[in-house]
């Protein structure tokens, strides 16, 4: 089907956007919520049941913890990080 392969590129993935406030703020944004935003999961318990499974991975770490919060450390320097169910589904979480 050509394209790059692998990792490359996330043009063609969902995508879900969160501000910088948002990650920041006390609460933070819950790993799980954007699984279920980006269609990852039908629904909360689907998520939990997926990083408890062991197919959740944010970029190429797997998520252990179904509590979670995405941080401004996880995107590092980048604007955006790939949220992965399984081998094959993924979407893109992007800062605005």
């Amino acid at each position: 089907k050509g394209g790059k392969g692998g990792y490359a590129s996330t043009e063609g993935l969902n995508r879900v956007f969160v501000s910088e406030d948002d990650i920041i703020s006390e609460n933070g944004v819950k790993i799980i919520d954007m699984f279920v935003r980006l269609g990852l999961a039908s629904s909360k318990k689907e998520a939990r049941r997926l990083v408890q499974g062991g197919g959740a991975r944010l970029g190429d770490d797997k998520i252990s913890d179904e509590n979670a919060i995405l941080t401004k450390d996880d995107f590092g320097n980048n604007k955006e990080v790939t949220l992965r169910a399984g081998k094959k589904r993924a979407g893109v979480v992007e800062l605005k």
